[in-house]
């Protein structure tokens, strides 16, 4: 008995040791640690105050401050940085849908300002400025070096004033001048139209308007059309959407979702990811449904679209989207300003996430550039030619076998046809859109699904 005591108490001791031995180097290890970052701030006071002492000029101690704040912050990634009190300002006032300035979401690219979106009917867009453009110089000064929250100060100014910016673009062989002016913007956040028998939804952000905006127009236009019987479906278009709030791009996605995940979001630990999932009821009550898109729409609008294209619930079409699936928190920091801080990544009801690629389309489907000589030729070319037909010729025989009413419905038909060939040459995406839709309305709506979820399968 006494062997077994003495072999147990050997046992723990033992056990004891081991950990002493184990645990030791870990204390070590951090206090190391410890010590070593504390010698990195204190060599961050000293360059400050050798800055305050012997700077070539007096410096303003709370720009140097606010200036290594947002130096560590936009070491990051594209999207941290520091806001502040002015800044942080604006953006509450951008959420709410009015605010000054060009019109253009803006991300940061090799050092330069390259342009994710233009926002419609904004002095940017009206200006010719494109999604995937490179802003070079603001004024002829170089934004090059600049963080992009500088180079945006720079964009910034009165309303009514105008500013130079130098842009650089894809396919073009030299850079150019673009002269716009400042104007106060006001977000529209979804404008609404019917296209023949299609409902078109246009998203241009989300914010605090978003989804009280589409439901009041995609409700107006339903009842405008006669009822959802008299619709064979409805476009989303988010062409060209910068984003914005994580929780109206959750409220879009569940207006055409009856159930199911619309959107995960995973951070470092993993107790503080998320799971947003669907509620029943659905505005459009399964009609067929395209989502647009192309490579300037980002992050709520990828989430939209991923959550409808995941559940098949809808055809996406367009060219691949800007790729931002990541997630920022706005932290509100002493003195009124505030830390914007990449938070978490996001993910699509499938799994997937689109950091850096983006939504593909089921269906890719480009905006043919048409420069403005070969618009002129087509149209002199278009009018030119003969329009006559057999009922142009003299003598020519009635139809007598349809009534009136037949033929006044063949000529709608025809009319439509011709405002829908019309569309193309103005926005071809679209056009091919509302082509799906009535394909699928041409099927019936079991058929319609079938087709939709063979369409996804083979994706």
């Amino acid at each position: 008995m006494k062997r077994f005591l003495m072999a147990a108490l050997a046992g723990t001791l033992a056990g004891a040791v081991a950990t002493t031995q184990f645990v030791g180097p870990l204390l070590a290890q951090e206090s190391e640690n410890n010590t070593s970052i504390y010698e990195q701030l204190d060599l961050f006071g000293d360059i400050f105050e050798r800055i305050r002492a012997q700077y070539v000029e007096d410096v303003d101690e709370e720009e140097l401050i606010e200036a290594a704040i947002n130096g560590m912050l936009t070491s990051l990634d594209p999207h941290s940085s520091y806001l502040s009190p002015d800044d942080a300002q604006a953006m509450r006032v951008q959420t709410r849908g009015e605010f000054g300035g060009l019109g253009i979401e803006v991300t940061q690219e090799d050092g330069f300002v390259k342009v994710v979106s233009p926002i419609d009917e904004t002095p940017a867009a009206e200006a010719g400025i494109e999604a995937g453009d490179f802003i070079t110089h603001v004024d002829g000064e170089s934004v090059l070096g600049l963080t992009l929250d500088e180079a945006v100060e720079l964009m910034r100014g009165p309303v009514g004033s105008e500013i130079i910016i130098t842009v650089v673009r894809e396919g073009e062989d030299e850079p150019f001048d673009v002269s716009i002016v400042r104007d106060t913007i006001t977000l529209t956040a979804v404008r609404a139209r019917t296209e023949g028998d299609t409902v078109v939804l246009r998203v241009t952000t989300f914010n605090d308007q978003t989804y009280p905006n589409l439901e009041e127009s995609l409700a107006e236009q339903v009842e405008a059309a006669g009822g959802l019987d008299s619709v064979n479906g409805v476009v989303l278009d988010l062409r060209n959407n910068p984003g914005g709030l994580l929780t109206q791009a959750i409220r879009v996605a569940d207006a055409f979702l009856d159930a199911g995940e619309i959107v995960s979001t995973r951070s470092r630990d993993p107790q503080d990811g998320e799971r947003f999932n669907a509620e029943a009821g659905d505005l459009a009550e399964g009609k067929p449904m395209v989502v647009l898109i192309n490579g300037g729409s980002a992050s709520a609008s990828e989430i939209v679209a991923g959550a409808l294209q995941d559940h098949r619930r809808a055809i996406v079409v367009g060219t691949k989207s800007f790729g931002k699936g990541s997630v920022q928190t706005v932290m509100p920091l002493r003195g009124d300003g505030a830390m914007r801080l990449t938070t978490a990544r996001y993910y699509t009801p499938s799994g997937r996430s689109i950091q850096a690629l983006g939504v593909s389309p089921d269906i890719i489907v480009a905006q043919p550039r048409i420069d403005e000589e070969t618009a002129e030729e087509a149209a002199d070319d278009a009018s030119g030619l003969p329009t006559r037909s057999e009922a142009d010729l003299r003598g020519a025989l009635d139809n007598d076998s349809l009534s009136e009413d037949e033929i006044r419905q063949i000529e709608e038909d025809r009319e439509r046809a011709e405002q829908a060939a019309a569309l193309r040459e103005e926005d071809y995406q679209l056009a091919y859109a509302i082509d799906i839709l009535k394909g699928l309305s041409a099927l019936g709506p079991e058929v319609a699904r079938a087709a939709m979820e063979a369409r996804a399968n083979d994706q």
